[in-house]
């Protein structure tokens, strides 16, 4: 009779140590979960290795490298994880995009290169007008239909999203811009570039007043990177005219 006792004190010592386990490795996903503090800014795991990650996707974009397609959809579940709690939802939806477009840049761009009898990376082109103003109109009424599914998407499904989205039209902006950027990007031309600046140039401001400070300083350098990347794609188009 004791030994049936210990034993099930063991078996139940042991589901609350798993449990307690899984507890501590799901907290790591929780915003307010602080890995350190930076200048009295807490800094969540999530936000840190979510930066780190989309900083090292958009370096390798930039020199035009594969790796950033499977190192980006890592950080954009971070990310997606993280804009679901502070209510941009705009932003949360964005990143389950970026997830589906990351498998089909990789598979874009692993082709391309598999084809190039040379081995070398495949070349950049410039989009048509046509396409650009196909873009434009596409950018507009998505911006339109997006931020007002988002300005009421709390009352559609309060189950769901508990909170109001934060400034629903602005972020709907920037997410329908980040759409067109991926796909240009994911067929490597050139003015994906101007749209990433734009989207990095409101995402400062805008995650700035969310308090997502250290997110708010990645786009800086995404900003950097994107002008970087832009002058370094020029260069690329200029060297497949000559």
């Amino acid at each position: 009779m004791c030994v049936i006792i210990k034993l099930t004190v063991l078996s139940k010592l042991r589901k609350k140590l798993i449990l307690n386990n899984i507890e501590n490795i799901l907290s790591i996903f929780d915003v307010n979960t602080t890995i350190f503090t930076i200048l009295n800014y807490p800094m969540s795991y999530i936000e840190f290795f979510g930066t780190l990650l989309n900083i090292l996707s958009v370096y390798l974009v930039a020199k035009n490298k594969i790796w950033t397609w499977p190192i980006g959809n890592i950080a954009v579940v971070l990310f997606a994880i993280l804009f679901f709690q502070i209510q941009l939802y705009s932003d949360f939806f964005e990143q389950i995009y970026f997830f589906i477009t990351g498998f089909y840049g990789w598979w874009v761009w692993w082709n391309i290169k598999k084809n190039n009898k040379t081995k070398k990376e495949s070349p950049v082109t410039h989009t048509t007008q046509r396409a650009n103003i196909t873009y434009a109109a596409i950018i507009l009424v998505g911006t339109l239909v997006l931020g007002f599914v988002m300005s009421h998407i709390n009352e559609w499904l309060p189950t769901l999203f508990t909170m109001p989205a934060s400034f629903p039209y602005l972020d709907a902006f920037t997410t329908v811009m980040s759409f067109a950027a991926t796909i240009m990007m994911a067929n490597k031309k050139l003015e994906c570039w101007y749209l990433w600046i734009l989207v990095d140039i409101i995402g400062i401001g805008l995650y700035f007043s969310k308090g997502v400070i250290f997110i708010s300083l990645l786009y800086v350098i995404f900003l950097v990177l994107a002008t970087k990347g832009l002058l370094n794609w020029r260069k690329l188009v200029a060297k497949t005219k000559s």
